[in-house]
């Protein structure tokens, strides 16, 4: 699964395609070993931790559905909040309420080093770790620098998020192979039919 977001919030969103063309809309990342495995791929949890993980997860009487429940719940709350923020528009309070929550759950559950900078660790003993993991790291991209760079694909149906590196600011497309190509070949299309 490529991820293209440049923030591991953003690549977690962004683990369904075509999240806004419910024809197209594909979740691709199911089950809790798939999540421990997308975790690895984005900078999350190291592979021999990753491994570590899902051995106790096997060993564990409790399933993990609960704690994947409680990913697939975050990613929705976290599709509104970041359409907000996109749009330059206040987000919705039920969502607003429901990310909070996790934040303050996430730091209930994390240890504070003595280091600097100061940084809330997570643990990642258990999957939903993870969850909490990512609701930190979700309080850091909204209180961060590149707020103002995160952006929402303007490929039709896509939805995909990502941080606009580009010097100009101006990036339109999750990825340019994939929506920006589909783009491309619609406007040439277009183009040719007009003159044809």
């Amino acid at each position: 699964m490529p991820l293209v977001g440049g923030h591991p919030v953003l690549d977690f969103a962004n683990t369904v395609a075509w999240r806004l063309d419910p024809a197209r809309t594909v979740d691709r990342v199911r089950g809790a070993e798939a999540w421990v495995r997308w975790a690895v791929a984005a900078g999350l949890l190291t592979a021999d931790r990753a491994e570590a993980l899902l051995r106790a997860e096997a060993a564990d009487s409790t399933p993990s559905n609960a704690a994947t429940a409680a990913l697939i719940g975050l990613r929705a709350v976290l599709w509104p909040v970041l359409d907000a923020l996109v749009d330059d528009q206040q987000p919705p309070a039920a969502e607003w309420e429901a990310l909070r929550r996790n934040m303050v759950l996430a730091r209930e559950g994390a240890v504070l080093p003595p280091a600097f900078p100061l940084r809330w660790q997570p643990g990642t003993v258990r999957l939903g770790d993870l969850c909490h993991a990512l609701a930190l790291r979700t309080e850091d991209l909204l209180s961060g620098d590149g707020l103002g760079r995160v952006r929402r694909c303007a490929g039709p149906g896509c939805g995909w998020f990502f941080l606009d590196r580009s010097r100009s600011g101006t990036r339109r497309w999750c990825s340019s192979e994939d929506c920006g190509n589909r783009d491309r070949a619609r406007r040439h299309y277009a183009r040719t039919r007009q003159h044809g």
